[in-house]
């Protein structure tokens, strides 16, 4: 006998009222080619038709589509992963009209299933199996108004197979002075009815001195929350510190199957939370459900769908077939045909990401990494342990993205060389570590052309830290951001001038033009590379910069054209910083160059030399490192 009708994802609109991100929860003012001529699959639909959260009116005579990626489907996702292999969509409307059910191919072929009438008073089911998606494919609806307005007030997909398990989450979130981000945050989960029967605990880690308790809107969605908020204040010990906080008083606790990790600078979909553990519930066997990105600034975008890394150089990146960034305003599901075969992930960043606690319990906690990497890090170990990734589509959050950002040449550039070594000696299947050595030569080569010394000066300390084992990481995670950030006193290029103080160039001001394609121009490869690198290389070790150059800068560029394949033609650069709020200085420096070159060379032979040797104490040290017991120390000592 079959048991209730079990929700598994709600249609669901925005919140807020922004028309930006309606193309996300509803197919609007769509435009197809069929036959060699441009035919409208889909009328607009406006804000104004968005009734509640749960309503959306369709104007008389019009049609809607939920072909959008909160509303739609994704039935390749349930299949694979899940003991799903039926569901029922539920509608419940005001006013006459028609229901069209859709599915996909992997492919992205749009395939009509059944059409239903709607009528005022009834609700309308269709029952679809779950049996055919195997390389992917989604289900969605349109709905047809007739003489009248067509208000559609509820709809589910719904499953009537029993999960495998029903645990409850609770959820981490560490912030650092971004007390606002996160008080909007617990007011979205605390607004939100489902997420009362899901969500057993939320945890605020708050690294920062702007506090989240002084938020003028806190005392209210504390008293909301009520005993499911634990406020925990710790010294700043990274994303990874504060997360695995939230891993310890998880394991502490007892009482939550999942943990949700969540940052802090974002703006959250409830309905992507409840999401993610009801899909836990029903999976095969535990796995980590991790949600996309789309950027906070420009919302209609997404930057991350499918993670993978490239073990042979240890480098993350978008899965092959992935294309994004992608804007939904022009291209919607039914419009994005990769978007229709299921993408497997090795791991999800730490702006969304559920963890079964049964995999905290048997991988341990976050690598003591500060930050980058240990996201990464976390789920390939849990994978290589039986926990695999799965990025579930329709489950997302909006995060200021990394396509502005000045990271790779400020203090993180010692935690972007330092954790990718580390995750690599720890996972990759090379005796050697493949090609990452040379990779990561290749970038100190290039910082050096583009005269940033500062970020080779913590990449080489990095390198350095590595080679002394792996018990300086938890040693000094407390005091290690105080220390790279006391380095960038010593180099001009980490200060920032603003009106007032940037010189007049020599030159006079120069700004590349973008291509007329719009995107940036890209370096030489191949040959011309090899080339290129030898020449510039000579130039910077062996000529003596120009004094006048020396004394003012000798050219101003855009941030864009402030490449590493631009700059080496300068012996100094004005370069306006990725933020626009100002402008950095790089001077040449032959002697700087030449000694920086040869220890790059140094590290990186001593690094391949000793590696089976390195990869075997990283490993041997991970269960210790990572363990509740070497956290707990790290939380009471700082």
């Amino acid at each position: 006998m079959a048991s209730e009708w079990t929700e598994l994802q709600r249609v669901v609109f925005p919140q807020d009222g922004d028309p930006d991100v309606l193309p996300l929860y509803v197919d609007t003012d769509v435009w197809a080619r069929f036959g060699g001529r441009e035919v409208r699959v889909s009328d607009r639909a406006h804000i104004d038709d968005v009734l509640g959260r749960r309503s959306f009116r369709v104007a008389a005579g019009e049609r809607a589509s939920f072909a959008a990626y909160f509303n739609a489907f994704p039935a390749s996702y349930w299949q694979h992963w899940t003991v799903v292999d039926r569901i029922r969509l539920r509608v419940s409307a005001t006013g006459s009209g028609t229901l069209l059910v859709y599915r996909s191919t992997a492919q992205g072929v749009q395939q009509r299933v059944t059409t239903e009438p709607l009528e005022t008073g009834a609700e309308t089911t269709v029952e679809l199996p779950v049996t055919t998606f195997g390389d992917g494919g989604w289900y969605w609806f349109d709905v047809v108004a007739g003489r009248e307005d067509v208000v559609v007030s509820d709809a589910v997909w719904e499953t009537d197979r029993a999960p495998v398990t029903d645990g409850t989450a609770a959820i981490g979130i560490t912030t650092m002075n971004k007390p606002d981000y996160c008080a909007r945050t617990l007011a979205a989960i605390a607004d939100d009815a489902d997420l009362d029967r899901l969500v057993s605990r939320v945890y605020v880690i708050d690294q920062g001195t702007s506090l989240v308790a002084d938020e003028p809107e806190y005392p209210e969605v504390s008293a909301r929350l009520g005993e499911r908020l634990q406020l925990i204040q710790q010294a700043n010990l990274g994303g990874s510190g504060g997360f695995a906080r939230s891993m310890y008083e998880t394991l502490e606790a007892g009482d939550a199957e999942y943990l949700i990790l969540l940052d802090d600078d974002v703006t959250i979909e409830p309905e992507s939370i409840a999401r993610s553990i009801r899909f836990s519930r029903f999976a095969k066997k535990p796995v980590l459900v991790g949600g996309h990105m789309f950027d906070l600034l420009n919302r209609p975008v997404m930057h991350a769908f499918a993670e993978t890394v490239d073990f042979s150089p240890f480098m993350w990146h978008a899965q092959p077939h992935d294309e994004v960034p992608h804007d939904f305003r022009f291209g919607n599901l039914r419009q994005t045909k990769w978007m229709h075969a299921r993408m497997d992930a090795d791991y999800n960043g730490w702006w969304f990401c559920l963890i079964p606690v049964a995999a905290i319990r048997e991988v341990g906690l976050s690598l003591p990494a500060f930050i980058k990497w240990d996201d990464a890090e976390y789920c390939l170990r849990a994978g290589a342990n039986g926990f695999p990734t799965v990025t579930l589509p329709g489950a997302a959050l909006w995060h200021v993205s990394w396509l502005d950002k000045d990271d790779s040449i400020d203090w993180q550039a010692y935690f972007h060389a330092r954790n990718r070594f580390v995750a690599a000696l720890l996972h990759s299947p090379f005796p050697d570590g493949g090609r990452i050595t040379d990779d990561s030569f290749r970038w100190d080569v290039r910082h050096l052309l583009a005269m940033q010394y500062y970020p080779i000066t913590l990449r080489h300390r990095a390198l350095r830290d590595i080679l002394r084992g792996p018990a300086h990481m938890q040693r000094e995670l407390p005091t290690i951001l105080g220390s790279l950030r006391a380095t960038a006193k010593e180099f001009p290029e980490k200060t920032v001038l603003h009106d007032g103080d940037i010189p007049a160039t020599v030159e006079g001001k120069k700004v590349y033009p973008l291509p007329l394609d719009g995107k940036p121009a890209k370096g030489p490869r191949g040959i011309p590379l090899a080339i290129f690198t030898a020449r510039m290389s000579l130039r910077q070790a062996l000529t003596k910069p120009a004094a006048r150059n020396v004394e003012a800068p000798q050219v101003e560029l855009a941030k864009r054209d402030g490449s590493w394949f631009r700059l080496p033609y300068y012996d100094s650069a004005l370069v306006s910083t990725a933020d626009g709020t100002g402008k950095v200085r790089y001077t040449r420096d032959p002697a700087r160059f030449r000694r920086m070159i040869r220890e790059s060379r140094r590290l990186h032979r001593e690094l391949r030399r000793r590696w089976p040797e390195l990869s075997k104490q990283y490993r041997d040290a991970l269960p210790e490192i990572t363990s509740p017991e070497a956290w707990r120390r790290t939380f009471d000592g700082q």
